[in-house]
């Protein structure tokens, strides 16, 4: 079993590497809004706590299982613990079954985001972004308030890579954390 985290800020490309990435390993792609947009239509607002049930169900269902691995995609702000403890937290219940943990950090500029923001891939999976103009203000509310790139050691995996991906395809950045992780 093998889980791959990919971690960044919001409208980095964290979905769409993973999309591409599934397409060339046998990984299967779980990106965070397959359990952010269901909740938010059924309880009529993002409920958190119901949010993170759901998806231990899932990790704990997956990592159990006989699948040769996932991807999990999310943001995590390095300034709040509650955040490092989440990340810690999904790595521990793949542990449990003897995964392999690989973590992929993915940054890219303010200004290239805000455009990722508006694209139709990103629209299309996640309908929660579609009011484009409180999608852009709550990317420039969450950076004002969190820092979303880790400082040197601050990724508790043995595997782990940055990527800045302002310049590359997410099918170029898939296939680096391909090769990479050997996937």
């Amino acid at each position: 079993m093998k889980f791959l985290l990919i971690i960044g800020d919001g409208a980095v490309g964290k979905m769409t590497v993973g999309q591409e990435l599934a397409k060339i390993t046998d990984l299967r792609l779980f990106h965070n809004h397959m359990t952010i947009e269901p909740i938010i239509k059924i309880f009529g607002t993002f409920a958190q706590e119901t949010i993170l049930k759901l998806r231990d169900i899932i990790f704990e269902d997956f990592a159990a299982s006989d699948l040769y691995g996932m991807i999990f995609t999310c943001m995590i702000a390095f300034d709040r613990q509650d955040n490092l403890d989440y990340m810690t937290h999904i790595a521990d219940i793949f542990k449990r079954y003897n995964a392999e943990i690989f973590c992929a950090e993915l940054i890219a500029p303010l200004e290239v985001r805000l455009e990722r923001n508006k694209t139709e891939n990103r629209l299309l999976h996640k309908i929660s972004k579609r009011n484009l103009e409180q999608s852009e203000q709550i990317i420039l509310e969450y950076d004002s308030k969190y820092r979303f790139i880790s400082n040197e050691g601050e990724i508790p995996f043995e595997n782990y890579v940055r990527i800045d991906n302002t310049e590359l395809s997410a099918e170029k950045t898939a296939l680096m954390i391909k090769e990479k992780f050997n996937l």
